[in-house]
């Protein structure tokens, strides 16, 4: 035993003079803080793996202290291990290996709630509502929707076998996959909104975005006549750069200056110009944005604005203007470190001065007048920074019920979605498909048979109240007041049920046509009770009122 551990302590001596020896002649030419701190971290985790107490597991704890020191940085300066590349290439690609449907928890198994048209899940005939019991002979039961995804991905040309439940039957099934390389598209649905108006919706910005933006656009004009576009970025949260700039590209003439990169070495300095032909200089464009519209998306938002191409509308864009490089690591790794900010047309950055404090939805906070600077866009209009793109044209952010938002997020709608699946074969074209009367009162007794209940805002708030009053000793004096308010604000479910009547069915609508059409006729169907869209359609039917937006007099309000 005695001899092992001189071994042991030979081994560790060789391996911390060989790290020392590679990290003075790695960092000779670097400060000397950086070799002392490098020496100082490797002798800790050598001590901490010889003598704690307990068994630790070396790649965890590396991890946890790599992920914790990144975090002292900014949000988007990460470690990628090799067991996370598949989830990066997805996120750069669109692609992975895998069997193609969304899946999410559902009490003790995960059920699937998106097959991707066309691959081995929808191949195989699996469903929405469909709950995974084991794959590959393993049980899944209390598996989180990681721990299945992790499992469920793979090589393409791979076997995996799943156990699956029917839902509202007891239908029990086996099915063999074989796994593809799957690929989402960027472009999740395009079409006509009107006679004469084309959409194109946006939802990533893999390495295909611009090609496929580009195909979407020359059909609406070319076969289906429209005369006006919205390009539809909400809920978009980026990607590539350079997709952007081929997107931006599409509208405006080559040459022009979309964004350029500013970072700590030179070689991070560049601008990104329009380099290839225009596809449509002139047609009106009304570019869609939220909160969650961010990186990618507000070049593109941005760069329209500032170039005086287009309309922007919606809300506040997220505020995310640094840019990120990929660097190889050994094993695999990788790191995604920041390396520059980005700067579109007008000279203004649009990260948030701020990236630590935000709103509960991830939104820019209230930005002080002092922080805030004036910018001019090519003909003359004042647009400003502090953080996102301000949206030309405001439009509030539609909120859902307390009591639809429970239902979606509780699952109910979900499950109603997927008995009404089973019990009708199929269903009129999605723009066509309203749920009737008579269908809203069968899904009043479908909720009527299961615990659901919801605690509205007022109530919260009410509840947060009488906690503070009583900390303060003031709630036995103002008790009855409590109590009166409570029985006016109290909420009634069935009451609910009938008031929030159009929202609920609107979202049953949606959940259901996506049994039938998939994320296309979703995104299609959703279009006719948007009222952001109709806005849009609005603004494009008047060329009055859209140029005068166009108009160096326009204010945009910097609020």
């Amino acid at each position: 035993m005695k001899r092992f551990f001189n071994k042991t302590k030979v081994i560790l001596l060789a391996a911390s003079l060989a790290v020392s020896s590679f990290f003075f002649f790695s960092f000779k030419d670097e400060s000397f803080e950086i070799v002392k701190n490098l020496d100082i971290y490797y002798t800790l985790f050598k001590e901490l793996n010889l003598y704690y107490v307990d068994e630790v597991k070396p790649g965890d704890l590396i991890k946890k202290s790599i992920d914790e020191m990144l975090k002292s940085l900014d949000p988007y300066t990460t470690y990628i291990p090799e067991s996370e590349i598949e989830d990066y290439r997805f996120m750069t690609t669109g692609q992975y290996g895998g069997i193609g449907a969304l899946i999410r928890s559902a009490a003790d198994y995960v059920v699937i709630t998106d097959p991707y048209e066309g691959y081995p899940a929808h191949k195989a005939g699996l469903k929405a509502g469909d709950m995974i019991l084991s794959i590959d002979g393993k049980t899944t039961k209390g598996k989180t929707s990681n721990d299945i995804s992790e499992l469920l991905k793979g090589q393409p040309n791979t076997e995996v076998k799943l156990l699956v439940k029917r839902p509202f039957t007891e239908e029990k099934f086996e099915k063999t996959l074989t796994r593809e390389e799957i690929k989402i598209k960027s472009v999740s649905w395009y079409g006509m909104i009107s006679d004469d108006i084309g959409y194109i919706r946006l939802s990533s910005f893999t390495d295909q975005a611009g090609k496929e933006v580009k195909e979407a656009l020359l059909d609406l004009k070319e076969k289906k006549n429209a005369k006006s576009i919205v390009l539809d970025l909400r809920g978009n949260p980026g990607g590539l750069l350079m997709e952007a700039v081929t997107i931006v590209n599409i509208f405006v003439e080559k040459g022009q200056d979309i964004v350029s990169t500013k970072g700590k070495m030179k070689q991070w300095d560049k601008t990104y110009k329009a380099s290839g032909p225009c596809v449509d200089k002139n047609i009106p464009l009304i570019v869609m944005v939220n909160s969650g519209s961010a990186s990618a998306s507000e070049i593109v938002s941005g760069a329209i604005q500032d170039l005086d191409r287009g309309v922007v509308m919606g809300q506040r864009t997220f505020g995310k203007g640094l840019v990120q490089t990929t660097r190889d690591l050994t094993y695999n790794a990788k790191l995604k470190v920041t390396t520059a900010k980005y700067y579109i047309p007008s000279g203004r950055c649009i990260q948030a001065l701020d990236y630590e404090h935000r709103n509960p939805d991830g939104s820019v906070g209230k930005v002080p007048d002092s922080l805030i600077s004036e910018f001019k866009t090519k003909i003359g209009r004042k647009v400003y920074d502090g953080g996102g793109v301000m949206p030309d044209i405001k439009v509030e952010q539609e909120r859902l019920s307390k009591i639809s938002e429970n239902l979606y997020v509780k699952n109910v709608i979900f499950n109603y979605a997927t008995k009404y699946a089973g019990e009708h074969k199929s269903i009129v074209p999605a723009k066509e498909f309203k749920l009737s009367d008579m269908e809203y009162s069968d899904f009043l007794k479908f909720v009527a048979g299961r615990e659901f209940d919801y605690e509205t805002k007022s109530e919260e708030s009410l509840k947060q109240l009488k906690k503070i009053a009583k900390e303060e000793k003031y709630l036995d004096i103002a008790q009855k007041e409590f109590d009166a308010l409570q029985e006016k604000i109290a909420h009634n479910r069935d009451k609910d049920l009938k008031t929030f009547k159009d929202e609920i069915k609107e979202l049953l609508e949606d959940e259901i046509i996506s049994r039938y059409y998939y994320q296309a006729g979703r995104a299609e169907a959703s279009i006719a009770h948007d009222a952001a869209i109709q806005k849009a359609i609005e603004i494009l039917k008047n060329k009055k009122q859209y140029d005068s937006i166009m108009d160096s007099s326009f204010k945009i309000d910097a609020k």
